[in-house]
């Protein structure tokens, strides 16, 4: 399945729906950036980003943005393409 990076905390909500979204997609082997173990790494998604929330999301090392995104290609329909195309 797709190579898919996702900057993250623990405790939050839109992160946890991501990733039960990708998990529902059948991704294994998310590799998960826990933001709020590590400020350094929160500098790191701000810069790559442009952004200061989390999720953020990358897939095949594309940047689709947060949770919001994420489902709204779902919505689209393009969700399964996008994570095909990442293998």
């Amino acid at each position: 399945m797709a190579r898919l990076l996702i900057y993250c905390t623990a405790s939050c909500p839109y992160c946890q729906s991501a990733e039960r979204l990708l998990e529902r997609k059948g991704v294994s082997g998310i590799e998960r950036v826990r933001v709020d173990l590590d400020p350094a790494r929160r500098q790191e998604m701000m810069q790559r980003s442009g952004r200061l929330t989390v999720p953020q999301i990358w897939i095949g090392g594309r940047h689709i943005g947060g949770c919001e995104e994420l489902h709204a290609l779902e919505r689209a329909g393009e969700l399964d393409s996008l994570l095909e195309k990442a293998t």
